[in-house]
């Protein structure tokens, strides 16, 4: 039963996210490198939204290494080599490198921008933070939801290999049964062989004794007769 190999699926998605985190943060540097922009809407909303994609792609990043882990243990169904698997594993190094840079730099910023930057970006950080337990527990959801075509393929495969093995031991039971019903019934036929004989070895042990005795009456009778002629 072949699988589908779920690491494209997301690393695709992460590819994505990468890019449009690092434009906007190219729109967030210039943004923030103008003390008149640094602290305006466009600034905020761009720091917010930074961390939020940074966040997103966290999780993604753990979904890749879920994938990673799903391959290793079931090398034979995938078929892949070490040396794929340690180039999935610096993907994921690289990209999280990047993360942690673009989070460096906007933790930073907090030091340098002006008091309302600094104020927007603490209650931007508060919001994402009192969200992001709701955040990532839907987004670990969504990201393990794209694993539910895999989990119900390994379930269905063990469903099917339990569903063999009941069949085979179903047919090596009735096997069984129709052997012990055979030999039951050899049993009863050497058992009606075995009485014939008994009654046939009864039958010829009683003539035996009947030709002894008819032997041996005539023996006397003869002994009897040759006594009788010598003593005349």
């Amino acid at each position: 039963m072949s699988l589908e190999d779920p690491f494209f699926v997301v690393k695709d998605e992460v590819a994505q996210s990468v890019s449009s985190v690092n434009a906007l943060y190219g729109r967030w540097q210039q943004l923030f490198n103008d003390p008149q922009m640094r602290g305006n809407e466009e600034y905020e909303w761009s720091t917010n939204e930074l961390r939020n994609q940074l966040r997103s792609i966290d999780w993604d990043l753990e979904d890749l290494d879920e994938t990673i882990s799903i391959v290793e243990k079931h090398p034979q169904k995938f078929q892949l080599d070490r040396n794929e698997v340690n180039q999935r594993k610096q993907f994921i190094a690289n990209t999280r490198s990047t993360v942690r840079e673009i989070r460096r730099q906007l933790n930073d910023a907090k030091s340098v921008a002006p008091s309302r930057s600094a104020d927007g970006g603490a209650r931007g950080a508060a919001a994402g933070s009192g969200g992001g337990g709701k955040g990532k527990g839907k987004g670990r959801g969504g990201g393990y939801d794209r694993y539910q075509k895999l989990d119900d393929e390994l379930a269905a495969a063990n469903d099917d290999m339990i569903g063999r093995q009941q069949q085979e031991q179903a047919l090596i039971m009735e096997e069984q049964d129709d052997q012990l019903e055979r030999v039951g019934k050899t049993v009863g036929v050497l058992k009606n062989i075995g009485q014939d004989i008994g009654r046939e070895l009864e039958e010829q042990v009683f003539l035996v004794f009947l030709v002894l005795f008819w032997f041996v009456f005539l023996f006397f009778v003869l002994l009897e007769g040759v006594q009788g002629h010598f003593m005349w």
